[in-house]
This record gives C-alpha cells, sequence and structure tokens, in this order.
C-alpha cells in the first residue's frame, strides 16, 4: 500500500481509539455532577459511594483520551502538512481555543474532582466537579466546530491555495455544526448510560443488591430510555441537513444509484460500484423517499451524479446501518427495563444479562457514526477546498506502515488492561457491596444531611 492509504489508515486508528475515551467523559462528568448534587440534597451517602466508583472510570477514561489526543494531533505535521497549509489559518485557531479554554480548565480542576473530597469544601469540590463537566463539553463544542467546518466550510475566502478566515462566527456555527454537536453530545449521554448500566448489571449478576449499585443502575437505564428518543430525532434533523448539503453522502448511506422519486429504504445489500449496483437488496418500497422528503415520492440523489466525487459506498453504507440497528437494540432495551423498574423496582436476570454485553455498545454506534461521516466526506479532506489526496506529506510508506504497526499493537495493549480493570473495579465492587469505609462520607451526611460546607 502507499504512502496515502497507510497514513489514513493510520490516523483513522488513531481517532477510532482516542474518540472512545471523550465519549466517556464528555457525558459521564455531567453524570459525576448528578450523583454529587444528589448527595448534597439528601445526605444519602450511597450517592458519595457511586460517585467514588465512577470517579475512579472518568480518571481512567481520561488519561488514556489526553494521551492518545497528543499522539493523533502529530499526524497534522508529519502525514498530513497539506491539511495546515491549506486550511491552518482556521484549523490552528480552533484547536488553541480548545486547548486554552477547555483543556487547560478540565487540568486544573480534575485534580480537585479526584483527590479534593476530603482537602477542600464541599461547595468547592462540587464547583471542581462542575467546571471538568463543562470542561469536556467545551472540548467537544471546539473540536466539533473544526470538525463541522471540514464537512461544511463556509465564512472564509481562498487566495494563492490557501484559506483566510472572513468571519469566525460562521466558521464556527457552520451549516452542519449544531446539528453535529447535538448527535455527538446524545451520542455521549448514551454511551455512558449504557456503560453504567451494563457496568452496574454486572456487579447484579454478582449478587451486589447494594444501594449504590441500584441508584447508579436506575440512573443509567433511566437515562439510556430518555436520551435515545431525542438521539433519534436529531439523527433525523442531521440527516437531512447533510441531504441539503452532502447529498453524496446520504446517496452512499442509501446506496441509491440514480436520482429518482420513490426510492425505497434499503435494510440489507451488497452495494457493487463496480457495476454501480446492489446485490441481494432487501427494502422497503417508498422507505428513503419517506424518510428524506417526507413524501412517499420525493426525489433523492443518486450516486451515478457524482461519478468519480462521491464516497466508497459499502462502509458508508453498513457503518450508518450498524449505528441504527444498535440505536434500535438500545431503544428496545432501556424502554424494557424502564418498564420493569419503575412498576416493580427490580430488574430480572434475563435483562440484567442483556445490559451487561450492552456495557460498551456506545462505543460501537460511535465508530459506526463516524466511520459513516468521515469515511461520507471522501474524496475531501476539506469538501470543496481540499483533497485528501493532495494533503498527504511526503513520508515513505515503509516509515507509515511501521509505525501504524506500532500504534495498533499499542492501542490493543491499552484497549485490554483498560477493559481488564473496569471489569476489576466492578467485581471488587460487587464484592464489596456498600460495606468498605467511606471516611469523611458519613460524617459529613449525619452531621449536615443538606451537605452544606
Amino acid at each position: 500500500m502507499d504512502a496515502l492509504i497507510l497514513s489514513r489508515l493510520q490516523f483513522a486508528a488513531n481517532i477510532s481509539f482516542h474518540i472512545l475515551f471523550p465519549t466517556i467523559t464528555i457525558a459521564l462528568g455531567w453524570v459525576l455532577l448528578f450523583f454529587k448534587l444528589r448527595y448534597n440534597a439528601t445526605g444519602d451517602t450511597a450517592w458519595m459511594r457511586a460517585y467514588f466508583f465512577w470517579v475512579k472510570v472518568f480518571a481512567l477514561s481520561f488519561a488514556l483520551g489526553v494521551v492518545s489526543g497528543i499522539t493523533m494531533s502529530f499526524q497534522f505535521g508529519t502525514n498530513w502538512p497539506g491539511f495546515m497549509e491549506t486550511v491552518g489559518n482556521i484549523a490552528g485557531p480552533l484547536l488553541a481555543y480548545e486547548v486554552l479554554t477547555a483543556f487547560f480548565l478540565e487540568a486544573v480542576f480534575v485534580g480537585i474532582m479526584l483527590f479534593g473530597f476530603r482537602r477542600v469544601s464541599n461547595r468547592i469540590h462540587t464547583l471542581a466537579t462542575f467546571l471538568v463537566a463543562f470542561g469536556t463539553t467545551l472540548s467537544a463544542f471546539w473540536i466539533l466546530a473544526l470538525n463541522s467546518w471540514m464537512q461544511t466550510p463556509a465564512g472564509f475566502e481562498m487566495r494563492d491555495g490557501v484559506a483566510y478566515a472572513l468571519d469566525w462566527w460562521a466558521i464556527v456555527f457552520n451549516p452542519s455544526f449544531p446539528y453535529r454537536l447535538v448527535h455527538m453530545l446524545l451520542a455521549s449521554g448514551l454511551t455512558v448510560a449504557f456503560l453504567i448500566a451494563g457496568m452496574s448489571s454486572l456487579r447484579y449478576l454478582k449478587g451486589d443488591r447494594s444501594e449504590s449499585m441500584w441508584k447508579a443502575l436506575r440512573t443509567g437505564v433511566f437515562l439510556g430510555a430518555g436520551l435515545i428518543p431525542l438521539q433519534i430525532l436529531a439523527g433525523d434533523m442531521h440527516g437531512l441537513n447533510t441531504l441539503e448539503h452532502q447529498p453524496q453522502k446520504i446517496a452512499a448511506m442509501e446506496a441509491n444509484w440514480e436520482t429518482r422519486g420513490n426510492v425505497p429504504l434499503v435494510l440489507f445489500a451488497w452495494p457493487d460500484e463496480e457495476a454501480r449496483e446492489n446485490r441481494f437488496e432487501i427494502a422497503i418500497p417508498n422507505g428513503a423517499s419517506l424518510i428524506l422528503k417526507h413524501s412517499l415520492d420525493g426525489v433523492v440523489p443518486g450516486l451515478n451524479d457524482y461519478v468519480g466525487e462521491h464516497p466508497p459506498v459499502a462502509p458508508v453504507f453498513w457503518g450508518f446501518r450498524i449505528m441504527v440497528g444498535v440505536g434500535m437494540a438500545m431503544l428496545a432495551l432501556s424502554w424494557v427495563t424502564s418498564f420493569f423498574l419503575i412498576r416493580r423496582a427490580q430488574m430480572p436476570k434475563l435483562l440484567a444479562y442483556a445490559y451487561a454485553p450492552m456495557a460498551f455498545s456506545g462505543w460501537v454506534a460511535t465508530l459506526a457514526g463516524w466511520y459513516t461521516t468521515e469515511i461520507g466526506r471522501q474524496p475531501w479532506l476539506v469538501t470543496g477546498v481540499l483533497r485528501t489526496e493532495d494533503a498527504v506529506g511526503p513520508v515513505a510508506a515503509s516509515h507509515v506502515g511501521f509505525t501504524l504497526a506500532v500504534y495498533v499493537v499499542l492501542y490493543v495493549v491499552l484497549m485490554i488492561v483498560y477493559l481488564s480493570v473496569l471489569t476489576y473495579l466492578a467485581l471488587k465492587a460487587a464484592e464489596d457491596g456498600d460495606q468498605s469505609p467511606l471516611p469523611g462520607v458519613e460524617d459529613r451526611a449525619l452531621a449536615q444531611p443538606m451537605a452544606g460546607e
């Protein structure tokens, strides 16, 4: 393989590993704040036990996200110098804003959140938790602003092949940014909801019936049940926005070859780009027209209108269906479980067995969605401005291949360690229940139920 393909694979490996951890920390910070506020309001130490358990998961995820993010950023200079040479006037400031506002905010207060409970007042500790949660969301804001601008660039002009900013408001709030931001924040929320419910279900299956486990389990289940309908709505709006600004991506997602009305919704097929047709197709008549145009005979763009300008069809087509399929499974499982928790205040073991393997289903849906988005932008790195092949650097293919192999081996090892630690934490918590000592928490709750200081 040449340097272009290897560089794309290397960046894909890095971003695939990196994105897993911000997807957890963005929403988990707010869940930790919820646990802390519930403790402040009730004095119930079970909420603080839930907080102390999940803050460990946050710390581990935060550390891996920071390290993998730094590694990934180096590739802009080593593998993709054409990117910064062409659009660095826009990408550079947006990345700098993320570091100067979000990352510094997280870095300053995460230490207080992790280690300061018994060293600062309760109000300061709660404030630190809020600022870390706000920082993770602010980080997502800036990164998604840049990514969305690469999808739907606005507010700039080209001079001698270099992009110059004209309107920073238009750059940040480009046409796809609001939809992409909401979609990603909801994806993070769902990832965390199922991670919490899944790990709590593992504790439940190991015999843990502690109050802190129940509080975390209910939080995860109800959060997932509430967010998944919102995600479906946001996804529909995001799809309509993509249809307007990136019709070739929608055509690939639907594996629709000819621009026409009465387009079926393809449930299963094997897109054949050589023959420009779908093999083994199973479809719902008029379904795509109804979803995308809200009309049974709505006209949907076809790939044959974008020959040489559309993305690889199969990965976009399948990535989208995996994301939607996981979302439907989330909807069914969270709503059925919510019914049992509300009506019977218990959860059948069968549902716990279903939730445990779904703990990382949010990761699967997020990666599938990101592959759909990023591969769907090809052959452009910045739509209509910079082609991917024009941004790659002169690094030898052998060098890129070697570092890619090192990255993959390292990331596999780190992922095994990460999952092992999370499993150990869950099993240890199930063994201890609510019996392990929690210095400082019981006294505070007893002396001051509202936990003011």
